[in-house]
């Protein structure tokens, strides 16, 4: 077996260990491994594929870190809304157990709810802030600019 044989196994064994574990960091090492296949194909030596294929790879891991630590994380699952419509939709409550639980209607169905504010929750409108399981997590609403509550 020839290098660049072996730079292109090791770039298809990096893609399948990617695609198993979803780690997009292997993909650009796989580019530094197409790199030094390539590099071995012009007949560069074995010393300069190994340079130019920890060149390439360095810097697409490198630039894929930055790019990465620029955008913002989502928030967690459970107060991520593009997984839970719910959150951020008001709903009322009657009566609040001493536990800090109650059962409000929602969408038109009973849900149990847990209080996760501040101070003492007392009867009244409160905000759907995250939810745990198929329990929906509450809290009082934010008050909006010349809205009384």
């Amino acid at each position: 077996m020839n290098l660049a044989t072996a730079w292109w196994v090791a770039c298809g064994v990096l893609i399948a260990i990617e695609m198993a574990t979803g780690t997009f960091y292997l993909l650009m090492l796989a580019l530094g491994c197409a790199t030094g296949a390539l590099l071995a194909h012009l007949g560069l030596n074995p010393s300069q594929q190994l340079i130019g294929a920890s060149v390439v790879g360095g810097a697409a891991v490198a630039i894929c870190h930055l790019r990465r630590s620029k955008h913002p994380k989502a928030p967690p699952p459970a107060t991520n809304t593009d997984l839970h419509l719910d959150i951020g939709q008001f709903v009322q409550v009657d009566q609040w157990q001493v536990d800090g639980s109650c059962q409000v209607k929602h969408r038109g169905a009973l849900w149990q709810a847990r209080f996760q504010g501040e101070g003492k929750p007392d009867p009244g409108r409160y905000v759907i802030r995250a939810m745990e399981g198929n329990q929906l997590l509450l809290d009082h609403p934010e008050p909006t600019p010349g809205h009384r509550q």
